[in-house]
């Protein structure tokens, strides 16, 4: 299997690489990044590209992939709905559109989050937003597509956040996500079992085209 990963700087997109690199029936890793990391590997190409509404450019890396694994993203405060929806359902959507036209039997796995408004209209601004992007994503001709909402989510191999608040916040409930982990996996998931979750999703399929915790655990078991 082939894949494109977004975000893979992120704390949620570190470890879904690693989990992607570890897979052995994972051969080619394309990872797409705004500015270089140095990380190219074995099986990793990392392609540099600052414009990330427009993929036009970098098309002949973006063809021949069987998934995408999409955890780019930010988060909204400080933000207008405007600003916001920008960068979340314009990002995401300027790049499955590309794909799906380079692709049309790829699986496309997006990374969301506990609370996300599939109707579009709650009161919740990031919510919203998010809601039109995994709407949004269902209609385009992939051969699946399916949405990740974890709640919490706990390190497992040296991830960190690039967001300098949720560093802080980890760092001080890191007891509160080891025994959430274990005593409310409803609402706790790993990086780890994320990144298997999403792998196996784009392999095999998933019972749900929505994961939540419980069925992110289950999946990445």
């Amino acid at each position: 299997m082939n894949v494109v990963i977004f975000g893979a700087t992120g704390m949620v997109g570190q470890g879904v690489l690693r989990e992607a690199i570890q897979d052995p029936d994972v051969k080619r890793i394309v990872s797409i990044v705004r500015k270089p990391t140095g990380r190219d590997q074995e099986k990793v190409r990392e392609v540099v590209h600052g414009d990330m509404w427009n993929f036009v450019p970098i098309e002949s890396e973006l063809r021949d992939l069987d998934a995408c694994l999409f955890c780019l993203g930010r988060t909204s405060a400080g933000l207008t709905e405007a600003e916001y929806e920008h960068i979340t359902y314009g990002i995401t959507m300027a790049a499955a559109e590309t794909l799906s036209r380079l692709n049309p039997g790829m699986t496309f796995v997006f990374v969301s989050g506990a609370g996300t408004d599939s109707t579009e209209t709650g009161k919740t601004m990031w919510a919203r937003v998010k809601g039109k992007t995994e709407n949004a994503l269902t209609r385009l001709p992939f051969k699946a597509s399916y949405a990740i909402r974890p709640a919490a989510i706990r390190a497992m191999h040296g991830e960190v956040s690039r967001t300098l608040a949720y560093r802080i916040l980890y760092m001080l409930l890191f007891p509160i996500w080891i025994l959430g982990d274990k005593l409310w996996p409803k609402y706790f998931t790993t990086t780890e079992r994320l990144g298997r979750a999403m792998l196996r999703a784009a392999k095999v399929g998933a019972p749900k085209k929505i994961l939540e915790s419980a069925d992110i655990n289950a999946l990445g078991a």
